[in-house]
């Protein structure tokens, strides 16, 4: 079966043969080319067209993270399921101001519903379900993606208000959602939380039909698979919040896992790989799919997340975001 395979060390990555060999200060690492899945860099690695050539052969995604461990990029192999009716499709989608604002609040709608049922479990924080709910009406009125995406930072902001009230580890204090640089542990878990689950949707969204570029939430952009992100949208507060607060409480992070400066703060490599090992079981735990009749991995719901979206795109049936069940 083929995983995910991270790399912290500097070094340089060859091919040897028909495999891939990792070198580091002296030390060989064999790694069998077809059990890879992906590969995830956080150290200064070099690399040659061979190597490139191999990885790019078995549709090996390569994804790239600097030394603070936000991810900066992605070698992806030559793609070999482009469709032209199917970008069409998605640009007649996003043309259609009716279309794309319909698409852009049910992103939306899937993300707030993931919120409310992380903070659901505590019966005591009702009172901020009441706060998003009275927001929760406008993104359904409102008419313009700028102004659904205020209504949707508001009520992020009462979602985070309500979070920091969920980390009972005394360690950990968490006032508000910090990016450029996170100022803090729990924002530098999100942050980082973030990345992982970006390159999961970009992976997955690799084995569909689906242009990256073409997005409804977020505006289309060149340097960013904005489709992506508006995806991911749902999944952050389904699979990376509930993680974090599992990491923080149980203390199987504790500080010394940060590397904590004056304006800036972020995993150590010891942090990186206890987030990683809990992230990877979460990713490959499965629920019983209630329409599927079959066990589907939480990675597996982001693949059939862009296959629901694909359907709407052809006029097959209406898309309606992931709602957990379970």
């Amino acid at each position: 079966m083929k995983k995910d395979v991270y790399i912290f060390k500097n070094g340089e990555l060859k091919r040897k043969d028909n495999t891939i060999l990792f070198e580091s200060k002296g030390k060989k690492t064999y790694i069998p080319v077809e059990m890879v899945e992906r590969l995830h860099l956080f150290g200064k690695v070099s690399m040659n067209t061979d190597f490139l050539e191999i990885t790019s052969k078995h549709k090996i995604i390569i994804n790239f993270y600097n030394y603070y461990g936000f991810y900066i990029g992605s070698f992806i192999p030559r793609e070999t399921k482009v469709s032209g009716y199917l970008t069409i499709k998605q640009s007649e989608k996003y043309l259609d101001s009716e279309e794309r604002m319909y698409l852009a609040t049910s992103f939306v709608d899937g993300a707030i519903f993931n919120m409310k049922r992380n903070i659901r479990k505590k019966k005591s924080y009702s009172q901020f379900i009441k706060e998003i709910e009275s927001l929760e009406k406008h993104i359904y009125q409102v008419n313009t993606i700028p102004n659904l995406m205020g209504v949707e930072g508001q009520i992020r902001n009462i979602y985070y208000t309500a979070f920091s009230y969920l980390i009972k580890n005394e360690e950990f204090n968490f006032e508000k959602r910090s990016k450029r640089p996170p100022l803090d542990p729990i924002n530098a878990l999100i942050s980082f939380g973030n990345s992982m689950i970006y390159t999961a949707a970009l992976a997955e969204i690799y084995k569909t039909n689906l242009n990256p570029t073409i997005s409804y939430l977020h505006e289309p952009s060149e340097k960013r698979y904005s489709l992506i992100l508006d995806v991911t949208e749902i999944f952050k507060p389904l699979i990376i919040d509930p993680l974090i607060l599992k990491l923080i409480n149980n203390k199987i992070l504790t500080l010394n896992d940060f590397d904590i400066e004056e304006k800036f703060t972020y995993l150590n490599e010891s942090g990186k790989k206890k987030f990683i090992t809990y992230y990877e079981e979460k990713m490959s735990s499965t629920v019983k799919h209630r329409k599927l009749n079959r066990n589907v991995s939480y990675r597996g719901l982001i693949r059939l997340e862009y296959y629901k979206l694909i359907r709407h795109i052809i006029d097959d049936q209406i898309y309606k975001p992931l709602k957990p069940w379970w």
